[in-house]
């Protein structure tokens, strides 16, 4: 019986039997797994959260300053804009004369203040440095001694010659208690090496502290505690200018204040009276 031939194939009809190479090219056609989301950061976010990070520092150390510093007391010269505006403006130079001009009695200059040959502007508190304020002798002039030795009266030069000397210790007085059965007191005996090192040793240390009592007060001075003070120039002094003054005496305060070296240091417990 013959075959409809709706249902009758012809061999150009067929499948065709994919070739070895094409059998190996699907097999080498896998679909690609698809990507998985990334998990790094974006240098936005990155960014983002320093800057977040930064804010809620500068908040804190706002609170816990109460509110004198955002930087948590760190107030180095580049974060100042007040010091870029005198880096602007030029370093000024002027003499001894030039600056008791700005003392803060002519309202069109700004208030100055010298410390060891360095000037600084301290306009932004004129209640402390201007006319009637508590530390008005000081604008205007150099009185580096003064803010060492604290004799603000006698003291308001910028001659520091044997100011050091208020570090270097004094002998005690004998003791005047009885060291007990009869014995005596008497000043230890140091031959003059032994005096001429204690003396070298006790005037090196006098004259770092000397240096560190400086620097205090250029901090100070120069912002770095906060205050809205900041350098301007230096004083010009003719050469020889210091030998020209007198030699000042170490005032009286400063006597008083210097220390004292230890009783066993100095003195001796000797034999019997």
């Amino acid at each position: 019986m013959a075959t409809p031939a709706r249902y009758r194939q012809t061999a150009s009809s067929r499948p065709s039997q994919p070739s070895p190479t094409e059998k190996q090219q699907h097999a080498t056609d896998k679909p690609k797994p698809a990507p998985s989301p990334s998990t790094g950061f974006s240098l936005f976010e990155i960014l983002r959260i320093l800057c977040a990070l930064l804010l809620i520092s500068c908040g804190m150390s706002r609170l816990c300053t109460s509110g004198e510093s955002m930087t948590w007391g760190f107030n180095p010269w580049w974060t100042r804009a007040r010091e870029w505006k005198a880096l602007w403006n030029g370093h000024i130079r002027l003499t001894d004369a030039d600056l008791a001009h700005h003392d803060g009695t002519d309202p069109s200059k700004p208030i100055y203040l010298a410390l060891n040959g360095t000037i600084y502007d301290v306009s932004a508190n004129p209640k402390t440095y201007g006319p009637g304020g508590s530390y008005h002798f000081f604008a205007g002039r150099d009185a580096a001694r003064a803010f060492l030795t604290g004799c603000f009266q006698e003291d308001r030069t910028p001659d520091l010659r044997g100011v050091e000397e208020m570090y270097i210790p004094v002998d005690p007085p004998m003791p005047t208690e009885d060291p007990g059965a009869g014995k005596m007191w008497r000043k230890k005996e140091m031959s003059r090496a032994e005096m001429k090192m204690r003396h070298a040793r006790e005037l090196r240390e006098a004259r770092k502290r000397v240096r560190e009592g400086l620097e205090h007060w250029h901090v100070l001075f120069r912002g770095e505690k906060g205050k809205p003070y900041f350098k301007v120039g230096e004083v010009e002094r003719e050469e020889g200018w210091l030998e020209k003054l007198p030699r000042r005496e170490l005032c009286e305060e400063a006597r008083k204040g210097r220390p004292v070296r230890k009783v066993e240091e100095v003195w001796e417990v000797v034999g019997k009276e």
